[in-house]
């Protein structure tokens, strides 16, 4: 049976580097040699985005690794100006995306779109303001232009390069990263975008269903052909105390963020183990009790590579020797 394999990254923002050397770490096991090489659909939500369009674009595992530990500290710079201008981080985001996008555009290449990858992705992202894609709609007669406010909102936007009436095969790779690493209050918007993950930061039902997308112009799998490994970038044992919360704004702020961010993941893992059953496996190690690793804690790469090179791999072996290669 024909079947279509489907790595799907986590986002986690710096703790994308426990991704990778877990991908490293299967990638080393003389049975599963050549797996990561096979997978046909790459899905990655924030930081798992990166990573997903960095090994569609042919980029090593080892090069990826090193945008994390060697550029990171550029990437999440935060001068005193900065916090100036930002009076503290009250207003304004905590870091400027003008590095992360040097850095996408020298890995990604300037000019390389989502088309040119030689594999399908699918990229959550989520669009603030559609407007521009109605204007698109009246411009080819199928919306009146009276009609536009009416029809004027915020809504998900998944970037694939799935051929088809919806493709966005045009889409310049670097951009679309940077999109969907705009995480809030950690970077600006971009293009009019938030990163994904604040409804799918466990990429994995998303990229299902993409690939049963009836405006898709390829054959679609069947279900029982899906074979889906889900990867996390490190899990903190989080909770917020209190059975009584009155908070307003200010309080909720960062710690909504990361509910959003981290929360969703588990909806998820529950909807693809139930449509795939043993077809799908979620690798998510989870840091030990009082371990927290922030999106943005650069000076702690080392200490994330440590605990992943640890991870206990065997059911993750076991399921792509089963149902992988």
């Amino acid at each position: 049976m024909a079947k279509t394999r489907i790595l799907a990254l986590d986002g986690g923002g710096i703790r994308g580097v426990v991704s990778i050397v877990l991908l490293e770490r299967l990638s080393a096991v003389p049975a599963l040699a050549g797996w990561l090489a096979r997978a046909q659909v790459l899905a990655g939500a924030s930081t798992g985005a990166l990573i997903a369009l960095g090994l569609a674009r042919g980029l090593s595992l080892a090069t990826l690794r090193s945008l994390y530990e060697t550029r990171g500290r550029a990437i999440f710079d935060d001068s005193f100006l900065d916090d100036l201008i930002d009076v503290g981080k009250i207003v304004g985001a905590d870091y400027d995306s003008r590095r992360l996008q040097r850095e996408l555009r020298a890995a990604f290449g300037e000019t390389t779109t989502l088309g040119e990858l030689g594999r399908r992705v699918v990229v959550p992202t989520f669009d603030l303001d559609n407007r521009e894609d109605l204007e698109r709609e009246v411009a080819a007669g199928r919306l009146a232009a009276a009609d536009l406010e009416a029809h004027r909102t915020w809504k998900p936007k998944v970037f694939h390069n799935f051929p088809g009436a919806d493709s966005d095969r045009d889409a310049l790779a670097w951009r679309v990263g940077t999109a969907a690493t705009a995480a809030p209050t950690f970077f600006p918007t971009f293009d009019g975008y938030i990163d994904g993950g604040v409804y799918a930061n466990n990429p994995s039902l998303i990229a299902v269903v993409q690939t049963q997308d009836q405006r898709n112009a390829e054959p679609r799998p069947r279900l029982d052909e899906l074979v889906v490994l889900s990867v996390g970038t490190g899990a903190s044992l989080s909770y917020v105390r209190g059975q009584r919360l009155d908070w307003g704004y200010a309080q909720w702020a960062r710690p909504l963020v990361e509910v959003m961010l981290e929360g969703v993941s588990g909806i998820a893992d529950y909807q693809c183990g139930k449509l795939l059953g043993g077809r799908y496996h979620r690798l998510a190690p989870v840091f030990p009790p009082g371990v927290r690793m922030p999106l943005d804690a650069v000076a702690r790469v080392p200490e994330m590579v440590a605990f992943a090179e640890a991870v206990d791999l065997t059911a993750a072996t076991e399921f792509l020797e089963r149902e992988w290669t």
